[in-house]
Order: structure tokens, then C-alpha cells, then sequence
């Protein structure tokens, strides 16, 4: 017999779901599994909202399951422990990204890249061992497994570092991993969204020399007074381009929209990277000469693993890194969508989860 989203666990659970792939997102009571010895069960006070959310409830990827619950960017208070438990206690704050799950023995789990497990189990919309469907942070409460929460640092707000669980960890990750960190180097991000805003934070927190390029003017002013950029590129002006040519030593590029990708290949040094991190509804062109005339890298990378995501909780609280965000009720959360839709937020919702939702 199979059994409703109430019925399949005994703790009661109460969320946000779209139902199908008109995107539209409404209550829903469902369950969670009780809280094993190695489990951490907490109540979500705050939720972030992705770009990737607003992809899954529309089924635009093409793999979304229903009822889906979305939600990566959460946090919360700690409210329950397992027996066998190391690193959380009751009261903790307590953060969950885009991952509750692995195999645990691949290559990729055992170098502490959970992200790149073939069997991972994304937060939501993925299978859990025992066969049944994840549902996100659009919800009163979670119940987690030690090793995929991270611990938040006292200091670190936890509205606006909620974000931090996938856009910060999605720019912090390869700008690590490809040496685009090192004081004095020179990098480029192209597109000042979610991921944008924070990868210029992260970045200069870096001693990194920062230029943004936007197809829109009138983020000038933002990236360089507000975020401390040191220059700014419009996409659309050739020339300011051709003053720029192979000036950097590596871009990472957050657009989510097809774009050209030759002028950004110009403006890299020799060996120069260009990271790609949002993921366009259609495949890019990728001219190859450039590549091999300058020895230039194109590549791409994925979120964290956790050993990497809690290290750069620690290195934003050091600096006082966080998101720009605007703070939403949840039954703003369909408005909200429609909004990000239109990019119209500055730079990211955060759903007041612990406030707001309450059973009708």
C-alpha cells in the first residue's frame, strides 16, 4: 500500500509545495523520519530562494517529482539529537545547503566532495535510501544526518547568511580550487545576482583585485561603492572590452541566460579560467581558437562538499561576509517567485520561515 507524505514518517511536518509544473506553491502537510542516532532534527527558522527553486517548481530541468517542497538555503535551531551525535547539541544554529546525503565510499565522498557523488540526494525533489521523496526548507522543521549540517558561527546572522548554504559555497568553492584567491590576482564575475554580489565579497575578502561585468549599466554604482569592486565592464560595450583584453587571470561567470562567451575568453590572461557556475536553459558556443592560442581553461564547478561549505561559513563570519537580502512572510512565497522571475530583488529573497509559518 503506498502512503500519503503524511503517513510515510511519524513526525509531522508542515510546508510549501508546488503541485505541478505550473509552479505554484501552496501548504502542505506531509512527515519526517524520526531522529536517528546519527540525525540532527531542527526547526527552520529562515530559507533562502534559488534561482534552482523557482527552475524545480516550474520543471524546467525536466526532473521535478510532486508534490515538491523546495528550499536549500536553511537554517535553524537545533531542537533534537541522536544518540551517536558529535557535533551538534540541542539550542546549536544549525545550517542545511544542497545536499542531505551520499554514498559515502566513492573517490568523491572519501576527498570530501559529497557534491560530486554519483548516488548524491539533493535536499529536495531526490530519493532517500529508505524510497521516499526529500522535501526542502520551505518547511516548519528537518530532520538531517550530522555530516550534512554545518554548524553556524555565533555571529553569523542567520538570515542573511542563509544564502551563504548554496550562492556562497557555489563562488567560494571554485575560486578556491582553481587559485583564483591569491592577493593581487585579477578576477573577473560576470553577472551581479545572488551569486554575483556574494563572489565579489568573497573575493575581495581575498585580497583578490575584482572587475564585474554586467549587461546592465546602472549596477555600476552598486558594484563598485557598495561592494567595493575595483572596476566595471558593460557587456555590451566593445570597447570598454578591448581596453581590458587579457587583463585576468580568471572569470567566474553566474549568468544563467545564453551568452557570448568569446569576449570573455579575450579578456583572460594566458592560462587564464573561465569558471562557469549557472546553468543556462540551452547550451553556450564555445569558440576553441582562443582556447588554444592562449592556453585558456574553460571548466565549470558545483557547489561544496561539507568539509569545504563549513569552511566557508567560518571564513564569511571571519569577515563579515553575508547576503543582501530582502526578508519575505511565506505567503508572500508565489510573489516572491515572480519577482525573481523578473530579477526584480536586490540580491536575494529569505523567507522569515519561523515567524510566518503557521498551521491554518
Amino acid at each position: 500500500m503506498v502512503k500519503s507524505p503524511e503517513q510515510e514518517h511519524p513526525q509531522e511536518a508542515l510546508g510549501w509545495a508546488a503541485r505541478d509544473d505550473c509552479g505554484l506553491l501552496s501548504p502542505f502537510k506531509f512527515s519526517r523520519r524520526a531522529t536517528g542516532e546519527k540525525d540532527v532534527k531542527f526547526k527552520v527558522l529562515f530559507c533562502g530562494i534559488c534561482h534552482s527553486d523557482l527552475h524545480s517548481t516550474k520543471n524546467e530541468w525536466g526532473i521535478s517529482t510532486y508534490p515538491l517542497v523546495p528550499g536549500h538555503e536553511i537554517v535553524g535551531e537545533v531542537v533534537e539529537v541522536g544518540s551517536r551525535v558529535e557535533k551538534f547539541k540541542v539550542g546549536d544554529k544549525v545550517g542545511v545547503g544542497c545536499l542531505v546525503g551520499s554514498c559515502g565510499s566513492c573517490d568523491s565522498c572519501h576527498d570530501h566532495l559529497e557534491n560530486y557523488c554519483p548516488k548524491m540526494i539533493l535536499t529536495y525533489g531526490s530519493m532517500h535510501q529508505d524510497g521516499t521523496m526529500t522535501y526542502g526548507g520551505f518547511s516548519n522543521m528537518m530532520v538531517v544526518d550530522e555530516h550534512f549540517a554545518i554548524k553556524f558561527p555565533q555571529n553569523m546572522p542567520l538570515d542573511a547568511g542563509a544564502p551563504l548554504l548554496c550562492a556562497g559555497i557555489t563562488v567560494y568553492s571554485p575560486i578556491r580550487f582553481f587559485g583564483l584567491d591569491r592577493p593581487g590576482t585579477h578576477l573577473g564575475v560576470v553577472g551581479l545576482g545572488g551569486l554575483g554580489h556574494v563572489a565579489v565579497k568573497f573575493a575581495k575578502a581575498m585580497g583578490v583585485k575584482v572587475t564585474v561585468i554586467s549587461s546592465s549599466a546602472r549596477k555600476k554604482e552598486e558594484a563598485l561603492q557598495c561592494l567595493g569592486a575595483d572596476a566595471f565592464l558593460v557587456s555590451s560595450d566593445a570597447s570598454q572590452f578591448q581596453a581590458a583584453m587579457g587583463t585576468m587571470d580568471g572569470i567566474i561567470d553566474t549568468v544563467s541566460a545564453v551568452h557570448p562567451t568569446l569576449p570573455l575568453l579575450g579578456l583572460l590572461k594566458h592560462n587564464g579560467k573561465l569558471v562557469f557556475i549557472g546553468i543556462p536553459d540551452r547550451p553556450l558556443e564555445l569558440p576553441v581558437f582562443p582556447m588554444i592560442s592562449g592556453r585558456k581553461i574553460v571548466t565549470g564547478s558545483c557547489i561544496g562538499g561539507l568539509k569545504e561549505t563549513q569552511e566557508m561559513i567560518d571564513f564569511a563570519a571571519k569577515h563579515n561576509i553575508t547576503a543582501d537580502i530582502e526578508v519575505v512572510p511565506v505567503d508572500y512565497l508565489n510573489m516572491a517567485m515572480d519577482r525573481l522571475a523578473k530579477g526584480d530583488v536586490k540580491y536575494r529573497f529569505v523567507i522569515d520561515i519561523g515567524n510566518t509559518l503557521k498551521e491554518a
